[in-house]
C-alpha cells in the first residue's frame, strides 16, 4: 500500500515527520500556528476538525505503519489532533496557550496510564487513540487549572 503525495503532507503534517528529531513537537508546533488564526478557536470547527481527523487518521496511519514500522514518527497527525484537543474550550491568551502546549507535549511525551496500553493496540487505532487520550489528560488538567487558577484572578 503505496502512501501518496496529499497523504504524506496530511499524515507528516506538513512533512514535520520526516524531520530527523522532535517530530511530534514540530507538528503540534504547526497545529498552534493553525489554532491562532482568527476563529479557528471555535469549538464546533475544531471538534469536526478533529472528528474527521481521527476517523480519517487511523486508515492513514495503518498506511504509514505498513510503509515505515509500528508506530512510525513519520506520522504526526495524531500529534495535530492532541494538540486541538488540548485546545478545547481554552481562551485564546497566550498566558493559557503556552502551558497548554507544554503540558500536552508532556502528556504526548510521558504517556501516564493506560496509554502505553492503547499505544499496543493494532493498527492505526494504537497510533492515533494513544495520543487522543493524552490530548484527554492535557484537556481535563488545563480545564481544571484554568477553573481554579485563572477564574479566580477575574
Amino acid at each position: 500500500m503505496k502512501i501518496n503525495f496529499i497523504e504524506k503532507i496530511i499524515g507528516s503534517v506538513f512533512f514535520t515527520g520526516y524531520f530527523p528529531w522532535a517530530t511530534g513537537t514540530f507538528a503540534s508546533f504547526i497545529a498552534l500556528c493553525f489554532y491562532l488564526i482568527p476563529g479557528f478557536e471555535n469549538p464546533t470547527l475544531l471538534l469536526i476538525l478533529i472528528s474527521v481527523l481521527i476517523v480519517f487518521g487511523i486508515g492513514l496511519a495503518e498506511k504509514f505503519e505498513k510503509s515505515y514500522g509500528k508506530d512510525p514518527k513519520e506520522f504526526t497527525l495524531d500529534e495535530l489532533i492532541g494538540t486541538w484537543i488540548s485546545f478545547l474550550f481554552l481562551p485564546k491568551s497566550i498566558f493559557l496557550i503556552v502551558p497548554a502546549f507544554l503540558i500536552w507535549r508532556i502528556m504526548d511525551i510521558i504517556k501516564p496510564f493506560p496509554i502505553r496500553k492503547i499505544e499496543k493496540l493494532r493498527g492505526g487505532w494504537g497510533v492515533v487513540l494513544d495520543d487522543v487520550v493524552a490530548a484527554f489528560y492535557s484537556f481535563i488538567i488545563i480545564q481544571i487549572t484554568l477553573n481554579l487558577f485563572y477564574n479566580s484572578l477575574i
